[in-house]
C-alpha cells in the first residue's frame, strides 16, 4: 500500500483557498474500479480508497508514514502565478489589441 501526500489544488469552481493550505494523504488503490454488471454502478473492494488524513505541515504527514511503516511519496505544490491587472488596463491606449466588444 503506497500514500500520496500533497497540498490539494484550488476548487475550480469557488476563488476562495480554504482547504488548500493542508497536506494531505490518499492511499493509492490497490484494485482497479469494477463496474458492477446489473446497474452499471462503479465499484471497487479496496477500502483504503476512501481515507483521507489531513496534516498542518508535510512533515507531520511523513512522519505519519514512517511510524506506521507506510510506504509514501511526497507530490509538491506548484506556485501559482498571480499577475496584478487592473480593469482599467482593458481600456489603455497601450493595450498590444485593440479593444472591441
Amino acid at each position: 500500500m503506497t500514500a500520496r501526500i500533497f497540498k490539494p489544488a484550488k476548487n475550480a469552481m469557488q476563488s476562495g483557498r480554504s482547504k488548500t493550505k493542508e497536506w494531505q494523504l490518499d492511499y493509492e488503490p490497490e484494485q482497479p474500479r469494477s463496474v458492477e454488471p446489473l446497474m452499471g454502478w462503479t465499484s471497487s473492494g479496496d477500502m483504503k480508497q476512501q481515507i483521507t488524513l489531513r496534516f498542518h505541515t508535510k512533515d507531520e504527514a511523513v512522519a505519519y508514514c514512517e511510524r506506521k511503516g507506510i510506504a509514501y511519496q511526497v507530490i509538491e505544490p506548484k506556485e501559482s502565478l498571480h499577475r496584478q491587472i487592473a480593469y482599467a488596463d482593458n481600456f489603455s491606449f497601450r493595450r498590444g489589441e485593440p479593444w472591441t466588444h
